[in-house]
């Protein structure tokens, strides 16, 4: 493991690969369900209901999703109990920052109209083992139906700890997509992130708001005015400003290898056939990443030569 001076050892990990364990959200907090081999899954207890806006949707996945955030949602699908009508889970394929994270895998496809990814997927934590899959192939059916013929699913294996240890998201693999015979692209491109104290990432879109000042960039701003960043003055230079704030609101940088990307065809069997996936399909990764590479002091002069080590790896 590489040893830098000055720098907090935290590594925040990557979660091991095989598990029974399903990752489910209550109230923002991790819950698992331990699948049973007994446990038996009744499909007929269940409806997929696509959902007209971003209301219900939102609501649930901000109450419940550990990143208290919602994407740029295209199609939004609840799950339901067929007797109660109560609202168990909800899925949301979206449009990615940029339309080239759909392109490069799926060329041949309009992003947001035949291509998509699936952005949120959040379950409570009481349903059963195979939920999951039950319910995000019912989603693709239904996507399928409207002439939706590529989705992009990615899953990110790091772990994400507070100061204190406590473990906000413990990353995962994308056993469900393997489940659901995705085929498996390879990793995203390794990044460094950052990190608020309370585990929020703040993502490049929302920081590139700030020294552009764009549309949003308020909200951006007070996110780290939130962890002890003072607002920006009148003529201030944004770029300057995100800076100073980043070190102020104890923003942590880590280094991210990439998520895992599963590229799945809809559409009848010649339909799929005749979607373009560019990529050589791999095997499903089995194995456990080395540690992510974290930098406490974001703004300590070696922490570039952290990040170029961390490529290596």
């Amino acid at each position: 493991m590489l040893a830098v001076d000055s720098l907090k050892d935290v590594r925040p990990g990557e979660m091991p690969t095989v598990s029974r364990r399903c990752q489910r959200w209550n109230g923002r907090r991790l819950a698992w369900h331990l699948a049973d081999p007994a446990e038996r899954f009744d499909a007929g207890r269940y409806e997929v209901r696509e959902l007209a806006d971003d209301t219900t949707p939102k609501a649930y996945i901000v109450r419940h999703h550990y990143s208290g955030s919602f994407p740029n949602a295209l199609r939004r699908f609840g799950l339901y109990h067929r007797l109660s009508g109560r609202l168990v889970g909800v899925a949301v394929f979206s449009l990615p920052v940029t339309g080239s994270v759909l392109t490069c895998v799926l060329p041949d496809l309009a992003p947001g109209v035949e291509s998509m990814e699936l952005g949120r997927l959040v379950l409570d934590e009481a349903e059963p083992g195979n939920t999951e899959s039950w319910f995000v192939a019912r989603c693709h059916e239904q996507l399928a139906a409207v002439g939706v013929r590529g989705v992009l699913s990615c899953a990110d294996p790091v772990r994400r700890m507070l100061g204190d240890g406590t473990v906000t998201a413990p990353g995962h693999v994308g056993f469900l997509y393997q489940a659901l015979n995705g085929v498996y692209a390879g990793r995203t491109t390794a990044r460094t992130l950052w990190m608020l104290p309370d585990g929020t990432i703040v993502s490049d879109k929302a920081k590139q708001k700030i020294r552009d000042q764009d549309q949003g960039h308020d909200y951006a701003e007070r996110l780290l005015i939130r962890w002890g960043a003072r607002p920006m003055r009148a003529g201030e230079n944004p770029k300057q400003w995100l800076k100073q704030a980043g070190h102020d609101a104890k923003v942590t940088l880590f280094r991210h290898h990439g998520c895992h990307r599963y590229v799945f065809t809809l559409g009848s069997r010649t339909e799929r056939r005749n979607v373009h996936v560019r990529t050589t399909p791999l095997r499903y990764p089995k194995a456990a990443d080395p540690d992510a590479l974290v930098a406490a002091d974001i703004w300590g002069p070696q922490f570039t030569a952290l990040c170029a080590a961390a490529t290596t790896i």
